[in-house]
């Protein structure tokens, strides 16, 4: 990992919201406490509105991708700027600072908990727990749903989380209900892990085919 300077992300955030209409935000791994902060300000500078924040902090080997100081401003300076949040339960684990979430119960418990955190909607994702199903539950301080998916087995699984919480954002302008626009990105995204294995690229856990509905056979 090799962190971009802060000056430089600034300006970066600056020159695109002057110049492109924005109508939403995607945050995955942000490395640093300064490039946390750095960009929660930007984030307020431009009243973003319209933001899905994938906290991105431990990696699919298990380990760990932001420092103490840089999880904190994640949890008080980003988070609650959030419309959706879509943590993985190792990460939901990091923010809560709390036991291993091992069960559906444990992760109906955890939604309502980081939903205290401050963001509009949370979307905890379930598929480090084991069983032939995937499920996510959805909390938006109101009511909470569980979105079940079908467990997929192949190796290709790489960008998951990433994919996910992009076509959430890509979604979000195209639908009233933030919820309709969370169901259709998991569905978008079950069909780029089930269209995986038609890849071959790489060796070890290969990417979920994103342009399955494009390509032709």
């Amino acid at each position: 990992m090799q962190p971009v300077p802060v000056a430089f992300i600034a300006q970066q955030l600056d020159t695109l919201f002057a110049d492109v209409r924005i109508d939403a935000v995607k945050l995955g791994m942000l490395g640093t406490a300064d490039v946390v902060i750095t960009v929660a300000d930007a984030l307020r500078r431009h009243r973003v509105r319209r933001l899905v924040v994938d906290p991105v902090m431990v990696s699919k080997s298990g380990h760990h991708l932001l420092a103490p100081e840089a999880v904190t401003a994640l949890r008080l300076e980003i988070i609650p700027l959030a419309e959706i949040i879509t943590p993985n339960l190792p990460e939901a684990e990091v923010l809560l600072n709390c036991a291993p979430l091992r069960t559906l119960a444990d992760m109906r418990r955890a939604a309502r908990d980081l939903h205290a955190l401050g963001p509009r909607i949370v979307m905890l994702k379930g598929g480090h727990l084991d069983g032939d199903e995937s499920t996510d539950v959805i909390f938006n301080g109101a009511t909470q749903i569980e979105l079940p998916a079908a467990r997929i087995a192949t190796k290709n699984t790489h960008g998951t989380g990433c994919t996910l919480s992009a076509a959430i954002a890509a979604l979000l302008p195209r639908h009233a209900d933030p919820l309709d626009a969370i169901r259709a990105a998991k569905d978008y995204l079950t069909a780029a892990i089930t269209a995986s294995d038609q890849l071959a690229v790489g060796s070890g856990h290969g990417p979920v085919h994103h342009f399955h509905n494009l390509w032709s056979r």
